[in-house]
């Protein structure tokens, strides 16, 4: 048995010595997209609906924030989704998942599903808690430590900066 979970262990580093660099891409698409998707939802059903939001909400300049937080979803997701000033870019979307969170999700706990019935009509839920706010600060997490993987802008600048400085250092020994 131990030789068996040697292998597995084994055949495990192995793999993720290969392909162990693109765990940030499945994780920039989604919160990219869903960042995005979020922005665009506002935009597509009024943003004076949402404004509004904030308004009940007693958030201080709806309107300012209602607008701040549209473009932070769509900017920021774009940014994210193609992996563009990554570290940057998560400093606002992150207030936007920490505003979200304390001002709307924590009166309603953690999880994020609430199966309330099943009708004819299909599964009605309840008001989402915090769990995807906490998923979404993760991930941003994740990207800003862990780098944001081949693919993307910020690898694609960074490559290229190191190419620059070599073709300098190159140039001045000769």
């Amino acid at each position: 048995m131990n030789i068996q979970f040697d292998r597995a262990m084994s055949a495990h580093a192995r793999i993720t010595s290969k392909l162990g660099r693109y765990a940030a891409v499945p994780l920039r698409l989604i919160v990219g997209y869903g960042f995005m998707t979020h922005g665009y939802a506002k935009i597509v059903h009024g943003p004076e609906h949402f404004i509004n939001i904030l308004h009940a909400l007693g958030v201080p300049a709806p309107e300012l924030m209602g607008w701040a937080s549209i473009l932070v979803e769509l900017i920021g997701g774009l940014a994210v989704l193609v992996g563009a000033f990554v570290s940057l870019a998560s400093v606002p979307l992150a207030a936007v998942l920490l505003a979200a969170m304390l001002t709307v999700h924590l009166p309603y706990g953690f999880s994020s599903i609430k199966l309330q019935a099943v009708t004819a009509a299909g599964a009605q839920f309840g008001p989402p808690g915090y769990e995807l706010d906490l998923v979404y600060l993760a991930c941003l997490t994740s990207l800003v430590l862990g780098g944001s993987g081949p693919f993307a802008v910020d690898s694609i600048l960074a490559t290229s900066r190191v190419r620059r400085k070599e073709e300098v250092r190159a140039a001045l020994v000769d």
